[in-house]
């Protein structure tokens, strides 16, 4: 455990998306500056944080100078290139921790860990050709989805497998990357907890929030969630189990499916997530804080929650409502994004509804 970062001292950040934008909101709010690496202009956080340098994640003279700059480094996306985290960790300390990212960045190697947790997950087999495609659907069954073990996100790098006929299209599809076959999960509803540990080892987890999806993207979360006692608890000491058995420090997403039988780990993700957006309005100290004070060697903030919520992801042509929106008492968080896509977050809404039940 390294000593607290005094205000003014510099958190460095990787990404310069709205993630990346709202950490540096939450940094200046306990007075640390924030410096990003990201290789676009005029991006998200470019808007908030104190300086902004604009290189690739392959120009090692600017990760030296990044890194040089900064006090601590932390990143809002996975996919980061090993070798500019080899050039950064030898001049400061990255949080969360490198094997979280390893663990993340592959979809197998993150099955295989959270099994060897005891945590259940999907059925899964590795599938590098036909052959093994063909194997893998004949122990897993169909439907199936297969999916590309590295660079997924939001429903992309996927193709569904309905008998297995479908098997040579998904393949195809799979443009010749390495890929992992999972068995379908028949669950109610999806749930996830967001989490932090400190450096000190202490963990705080926010309440489980409900989420749905459309097309492969998220479009709420909604707390609380419809889960029973012993299922929230569970919960809670899944994303507990996997923050310990990564030495983790900052902020955690757990996705997970509800089954009758059991709670099934559907991915990890080590970085602040977008399910977590309800505590800006739902908690005296957001995912965002929480994340800022664990990475800096601060106390963890109480994470409880005072209100229900629902928070709407603003997708593409959603911002079109944005003036109505506006207009009631919703809470607005647009991530400043100069176009308006299809499949695009823009922003997002949290609702509040109610006192905490």
């Amino acid at each position: 455990m390294t000593d607290p970062l005094a205000p003014g001292a510099t958190i460095g950040i990787l990404g310069g998306g709205q993630l990346g934008r709202m950490l540096s909101v939450a940094a200046a709010r306990l007075g640390f500056k924030t410096c990003i690496l990201e290789p676009a202009g005029d991006c998200p956080a470019s808007h908030v944080a104190n300086f902004h340098l604009q290189a690739g994640y392959d120009d090692t003279a600017a990760l030296t100078r990044f890194a040089e700059s900064c006090d601590v480094v932390t990143y809002e996306f996975e996919n980061i290139p090993t070798a500019a985290l080899d050039t950064i960790e030898a001049l400061r300390p990255i949080h969360p921790p490198r094997r979280a990212l390893a663990t993340s960045q592959d979809r197998l190697t993150e099955k295989t860990f959270l099994q060897s947790l005891g945590l259940t997950v999907a059925p899964f087999a590795d599938v590098t050709d036909a052959a093994s495609l063909d194997v893998a659907i004949a122990r897993i069954g169909t439907p199936a989805i297969l999916k590309t073990r590295r660079m997924g996100y939001d429903g992309k790098g996927q193709a569904r497998i309905m008998t297995p006929g479908d098997a040579a299209a998904a393949l195809t599809a799979m443009n010749g990357q390495p890929a992992v076959l999972e068995g379908f999960v028949d669950f109610t509803h999806e749930v996830s907890v967001i989490a932090a540990r400190g450096q000190d080892g202490a963990v705080a987890c926010f309440d489980p929030g409900q989420n749905v999806h459309e097309d492969g993207i998220l479009r709420t979360t909604t707390v609380p969630a419809l889960l029973t006692p012993t299922q929230r608890t569970d919960a809670i000491l899944i994303a507990a189990r996997v923050l310990n058995a990564l030495d983790y420090v900052g902020v955690l997403g757990v996705e997970l499916f509800v089954t009758p039988q059991a709670l099934i780990v559907n991915e990890i993700a080590p970085r602040v997530h977008n399910s977590g957006h309800w505590t800006q309005n739902g908690c005296a100290v957001d995912q965002f804080e929480q994340h800022i004070r664990a990475v800096a060697g601060w106390p963890l903030g109480d994470g409880s929650r005072h209100s229900n919520v629902v928070m709407e992801n603003l997708i593409g042509a959603d911002m079109d409502r944005v003036p109505q929106i506006a207009a009631t008492s919703a809470s607005l968080h647009l991530y400043g994004k100069p176009e308006a896509r299809p499949g695009r977050k823009m922003g997002h809404v949290n609702r509040v509804t109610g006192p905490a039940t």
